[in-house]
């Protein structure tokens, strides 16, 4: 309907894959690169994986627009719950080749007579299978095993698997799937679209079904539409292609937002669509910062908790200024206990050149040396702690003052 009204040539936002309408974002390009560069091996497999809507089959299908006939075979199979012997006989009947009987050495033994007759004319075979997470690990030990098929030291079969995340997962962790973990060559997750492409997307689409400008679009909408879909081109299809009939009916020439706002109430009333959004979290009154306590083990004396909503600024300066300079002090004590352990180290090599006249004198400057180190460490974890206690002392005075209560001390 919305074609007519705005003279487009074709359905622009049709959610079946279409490579005519295929658009080359930053992660299908990187995904197109890796499909490139697994079929140039023409061995193994190549896995594909992405979110439900997120462009595997479109570019696939893409790819297979530009692969030549004449050069390779090429097989599709869309997987439900398949075992080991079922996939077996899907295979067979995805390249047309007719199986007598329903027994699994059968359909092995024509697929392995039909990949052969491939090779010797010069075609290579290429097996897609999508939906991959639904295959039971049996099925894919069993495309794994159709991998094998060799003609000399030429394999005969290539294996592309397009997968949901769930798929990622059960490869790489199943310890069933160890062989099959070791014949795949390429590997490429596709992720949504980023916020900036989204508008290239739909104008890309427009203009391939013909679009010259109407209906224009709000700047706004595109950010918009991209927060109600993560970039996934699916949903956004769904969305514009439910604008664009809103449009038509009501006679509009440009989409606006408060028609996105009520496509959106339409979409997420009948389920059509699980918007991408976050609840923002409930805004916390400020609370009074907790006492502030001197942590244990620091080998200072123990200081009494300090309650800072009971102070202003003057004496939070005084605080800061104190405990820096603590800070100064206990680096100035870790620098001293450094000079030591370097002259104790230099008096241990001198030693070392006279051990024939004075074992005695190596054995205190290796007691001296060990006890600096002590000494050192020792201070360096008292520092550690009184730095953390700064942070922590700063944190707490800085949320007081910013909620509002250190101003009103201060006045």
């Amino acid at each position: 309907m919305f074609d007519d009204f705005y003279g487009l040539q074709a359905k622009p936002f049709q959610l079946t894959p279409d490579p005519e309408f295929y658009f080359e974002s930053l992660t299908h390009r990187k995904a197109l690169s890796y499909l490139g560069y697994g079929l140039a091996q023409a061995e193994g497999f190549v896995v594909i994986t992405g979110e439900v809507g997120a462009g595997k089959s479109t570019l696939v299908a893409y790819l297979m627009a530009t692969i030549d006939p004449s050069r390779m075979t090429v097989a599709n199979v869309v997987t439900s719950a398949l075992d080991g012997e079922a996939i077996v006989h899907v295979v067979a009947q995805a390249f047309g080749l007719p199986v007598a009987g329903h027994d699994k050495a059968s359909a092995l033994g024509a697929i392995e007579a039909f990949l052969h007759a491939e090779a010797r004319l010069g075609r290579r075979c290429l097996l897609i299978i999508d939906e991959a997470q639904n295959l039971a690990v049996g099925a894919l030990e069993e495309l794994r095993m159709l991998s094998n098929f060799q003609l000399g030291s030429h394999p005969l079969l290539q294996t592309l698997l397009l997968g949901q995340p769930e798929f990622r997962d059960t490869l790489m962790h199943s310890d069933q799937l160890e062989q099959l973990r070791q014949r795949v060559i390429a590997t490429h997750h596709l992720g949504p679209m980023e916020r900036e492409e989204v508008q290239a997307y739909i104008e890309h689409r427009l203009l391939r079904a013909g679009w010259k400008g109407n209906p224009g679009f709000d700047p706004a909408v595109f950010a918009a539409i991209y927060e109600a879909t993560g970039g996934i081109p699916r949903r956004i299809n769904q969305i514009v292609s439910r604008l664009l009939l809103l449009g038509a009916v009501d006679q509009r020439t440009s989409i606006d937002s408060a028609m996105l706002h009520q496509v959106l109430g339409e979409m997420s009333d009948d389920g059509s669509l699980a918007l991408v959004t976050q609840k923002p979290q409930a805004e916390a009154a400020p609370a009074a910062p907790a006492a502030v306590e001197q942590p244990a083990g620091t080998g200072a004396p123990s200081a009494s908790p300090v309650p800072l909503a009971g102070i202003d600024a003057a004496a939070a300066t005084a605080l800061i200024e104190k405990a820096l300079a603590d800070r100064d002090a206990r680096i100035r004590e870790l620098e001293q206990a450094v000079l030591e352990l370097a002259a104790a180290a230099q008096a241990h090599e001198a030693a070392g050149a006279q051990q024939q006249d004075s074992h005695a004198r190596v054995d205190d400057l290796e007691a001296r040396l060990a006890e600096a180190s002590d000494h050192a460490a020792k201070l360096e974890a008292r520092l550690d702690e009184q730095q953390r206690t700064l942070r922590h002392t700063l944190t707490m005075l800085i949320e007081w003052i910013e909620s509002g209560d250190g101003q009103r001390e201060a006045a």
